[in-house]
């Protein structure tokens, strides 16, 4: 019933290899026992059956498939293999390194004897073979008579360059697109198992390269992505090992991020932005301004995004937009040099894009020319016109204040000869100021040359430019006139003050024959007054004082003298009433006079000596009471 199985003493061994296995390594000669010096590790396959040493213990060869059956005390299973140098042998169960103990021997022959073996020792146990010049490996099934087993691996695979490679079943597998991808799917059973494969639970066909329990995908491509499982059944039962597939794709660039143009359109039109590439860009922007810095690159699975500036992470102010690929610089003037750059990573690869920006410096201009001062001659210039631009756009020019200005120098213009042309004199002062008089000047041909100098021309040579002006002409021929006032009026007005009445007369405007025109045309000679203060005989009036009396006393407080004053008519001096002379201040009438100490207390007055209110000698002396004040 099941040819490929051989029973030996109550134990099975089962072999399952190709044709590959079963031949020896060409670097080998196994009869004159010789080796070739610096050789790669290979380990010898043997194809027999277990062999039996007593009825409790089984030695096997690599290669095979031990069976255990109840009773067995002891399991040896030996590798040899051959390299120059000497190859390192090691155990490896599952795919993890054998832990040595008391049950499990590493023999002094390089063996694995496993005693007492129990439920927990089934597995695949690879022998594994290297030395300097690289290594190879063999595995053998140690496995119970009942439902299959399958060799798988727990690995993590990731392919980014290799066009082909080999896992085994269960592990899970990154690539790249366009490898060959070969899941080997190896299994040990009595009786023996067959093998079925699927791919995200839906059987798989033979089309798909399935051969003796191995898997081709080729040509990988994200279409190829799932689960696939190999599944082991016998008539005892089966067993379920998958993998799975993960195809990468490496970062790429993109010719546009969608995400920045919506951004953008939020941010308002004065934020700059730009798209960064493998081979760099670059942007030019205001200072102070915001910038939208954006990575668009694709990939599987979607890669992550590191921002560094000057090849540094990110130390000035910034958002991260959009899942980080789109970066918000929020201040460009945080970074006047330098190079941004967006790094993109997956388990594929990276890709690293890069933009710089400029920063705008505002700077003066004089690129920019007033108009020639001048047609022709030798006086043309031209005068630059001192502008601040930004980007070539004229801003305000307080912001090139902390710029040096320029130094602006005259550029000469036009500097040729001139067409001939008439050269005038001022007109001279008209022969006569009214009535008519005659104004001349001198006309002559001359033209101006580059030098400066003035050269006479023909007057044909003007003539053909232009007419000849005129040389003389008339003027002033406004008719003569004059200011004539008619004589005084009478001087009418109360007597206030000197001259204060007023009188009047008649202003005409007339020519020389006495014809009267309008005032206006003797609006350019000086008006002769039409009105003025006037004196009348009523106001001829002033104060007269007669001269002052003798003082009334020699000495002391008392003395007083007085005159007389009248108000009297200046022509005929006889006295008028006072209020004819009230506009003009009053005299005073009387003063005192002679106010000094008294000698002896005694006062004068015609001659005569009395006593008025002293002391003598501390007592009081009579006083005698005398007419007037005292």
């Amino acid at each position: 019933e099941y040819p490929l199985h051989r029973h030996v003493s109550g134990f099975t061994s089962s072999l399952r290899t190709s044709s590959t296995e079963a031949s020896l390594p060409t670097s080998v000669d196994l009869a004159n026992g010789l080796r070739r010096p610096h050789q790669k590790p290979a380990i010898l396959r043997k194809i027999s059956a277990a062999q039996q040493l007593s009825a409790s213990e089984v030695v096997t060869h690599l290669g095979q498939t031990v069976v255990l059956a109840s009773g067995t005390l002891s399991v040896l299973l030996h590798c040899e293999a051959v390299g120059n140098p000497k190859p390192t042998i090691s155990w490896a169960k599952n795919g993890e390194e054998v832990k040595y103990n008391d049950r499990m021997l590493l023999q002094p022959d390089d063996s694995l004897q496993i005693l007492a073996p129990v439920e927990a020792d089934v597995g695949f146990y690879a022998c594994n073979a290297s030395n300097a010049l690289g290594s190879d490996s063999v595995s053998i099934a140690v496995t119970l008579a009942g439902k299959p087993l399958i060799k798988a691996s727990r690995a993590t695979v990731i392919n980014t360059e290799s066009p082909a490679v080999t896992v085994d079943i269960g592990s899970t597998v990154k690539t790249i697109q366009r490898a060959n991808i070969t899941i080997n799917c190896q299994v040990a059973g009595v009786p023996e198992a067959e093998v079925t494969w699927f791919k995200n639970k839906v059987k798989l066909s033979s089309a798909h390269h399935v051969h003796d329990g191995l898997l081709l995908i080729a040509n990988v491509s994200l279409s190829d992505q799932g689960l696939y499982s190999c599944k082991a059944a016998n008539l005892r039962g089966e067993v379920t090992e998958s993998s799975q597939l993960l195809v990468l794709e490496p970062p790429r660039p993109l010719p546009y991020l969608e995400d920045l143009t919506a951004v953008l359109s939020s941010a308002g039109t004065s934020t700059r932005s730009v798209l960064t590439s493998p081979s760099g860009t670059n942007m030019t922007i205001s200072p102070g301004s915001s910038a939208l810095i954006g990575c668009a690159v694709d990939g599987h699975p979607t890669p992550n995004i590191t921002w560094l500036y000057s090849g540094k992470p990110l130390s000035l102010q910034h958002h991260l937009l959009a899942a980080g690929r789109i970066l918000q610089i929020l201040n460009v003037s945080d970074a006047p040099d330098g190079e941004f750059s967006c790094l993109a990573q997956n388990e594929a690869g990276s890709l690293t894009q890069k933009t710089s920006l400029a920063i705008q410096e505002y700077q003066w201009s004089a690129d920019k020319l007033t108009a020639c001062s001048a047609s022709c001659g030798h006086k043309g210039v031209q005068l630059p016109q001192l502008r601040c631009l930004l980007d070539g756009a004229e801003v305000n020019i307080s912001h090139c204040k902390e710029k040096p200005k320029p130094i602006l120098q005259p550029i000469a213009c036009n500097r040729r000869n001139c067409p001939s042309r008439w050269m005038i004199t001022s007109w001279s002062p008209c022969t006569r100021s009214c009535g008519g008089g005659i104004q001349m000047r001198r006309v002559t041909c001359q033209q101006l040359t580059a030098k400066g100098s003035s050269v006479p021309m023909s007057n044909e040579a003007c003539a053909q430019v232009s007419k000849r002006p005129v040389d003389t002409q008339n003027c002033n021929r406004q008719p003569c006139v004059e200011w004539v006032a008619s004589s005084w009026g009478q001087c009418n007005g109360p007597c206030i003050g000197p001259r204060l009445a007023v009188q009047h007369r008649q202003i005409l405007c007339q020519t020389k024959d006495g014809t009267s025109v309008s005032s206006d045309q003797c609006s350019a000679l000086p008006r002769p007054l039409s009105t003025q203060n006037c004196w009348t005989d009523v106001c001829g009036v002033h104060w007269r004082v007669s001269l002052w009396t003798v003082c009334t006393a020699t000495c002391g407080n008392y003395g007083f003298q007085s005159r007389r004053v009248d108000c009297v008519h200046i022509r005929t001096n006889k006295p008028v009433l006072e209020h004819h002379c009230s506009w003009r201040p009053r005299p005073v009438n009387w003063q005192r006079c002679n106010i000094t100490p008294c000698e002896n207390g005694r006062l004068l007055r015609g001659g005569e000596a009395v006593w008025c209110g002293g002391r003598k000698e501390g007592r009081a002396i009579s006083q005698k009471c005398v007419t007037g004040p005292c």
